[in-house]
């Protein structure tokens, strides 16, 4: 559904929710996609974390050969949803469902800041699993002069295992990376042009500093070149 504003809904995700009898998604989500869905026309099922496993099967037992339902994600579904994706494909079948992709944050991170993605390593923390394999793949992309486009991890119910903006520039510090002199962008709410914000400055700037859930985190490293450097 792309990054959260209405703007960034392909015509092909509003055609799959025109013609699903039924619409399952956050509160978040379905704010998104209101003057696309029809509440008196379709069923529409607002989930959360802790009741989505439950409106998943109900829906998927009322549904008939002829029916479409659609489950509508911010983002892009092939980056950060893969779990839910998982869950999805065992309960409605591989075969029943189409994954649409949309325009995720990090494109609209890396447009922003001109960090380029063939440039880049891409990471997410937006998982519920172990995350120290990920934070190794971050050092050794950095220590190789990547730039860095990732999602940090918000936790509200344990802020222990919280893997935000601060924590990573902490982690960094700590481990050997010299982040007052890595060029960082913060981007909150990317898209919704009443909340957008953005922070531009160092990685050691980051400690201690609050950010939103909704953030997309770029370290820049990029050399630019252009065609007219090489034979």
């Amino acid at each position: 559904m792309g990054p959260g504003s209405p703007k960034y809904l392909t015509e092909v995700a509003k055609d799959a929710i025109s013609k699903s009898r039924f619409v399952i998604g956050y509160k978040s989500t379905l704010d998104i996609i209101k003057d696309v869905i029809d509440r008196h026309a379709q069923k529409i099922s607002e989930i959360t974390m802790e009741n989505q496993e439950i409106v998943y099967n109900e829906i998927y037992n009322k549904m008939t050969t002829s029916d479409y339902c659609t489950v509508p994600f911010t983002g892009d579904v092939n980056f950060s949803e893969s779990e839910v994706v998982d869950r999805l494909l065992e309960i409605f079948g591989d075969d029943n469902v189409e994954v649409i992709p949309g325009i995720s944050s990090v494109q609209i991170a890396a447009a922003k800041s001109k960090v380029p993605i063939d440039k880049a390593h891409i990471i997410t923390f937006h998982v519920s699993g172990d995350i120290e394999g990920k934070k190794l793949e971050l050092l050794n992309a950095l220590r190789d002069l990547k730039s860095i486009i990732l999602l940090p991890r918000p936790w509200p119910s344990n802020p222990a295992k919280n893997f935000m903006p601060s924590e990573i520039a902490t982690f960094l510090r700590k481990n050997g990376v010299d982040t007052s002199n890595l060029k960082v962008y913060v981007y909150e709410f990317l898209t919704h042009d009443d909340r957008e914000t953005l922070f531009q400055g160092r990685v050691s700037e980051l400690e201690g500093k609050y950010f939103d859930a909704f953030s997309v985190m770029v370290i820049d490293q990029v050399i630019r070149r252009t065609y007219l450097q090489f034979d």
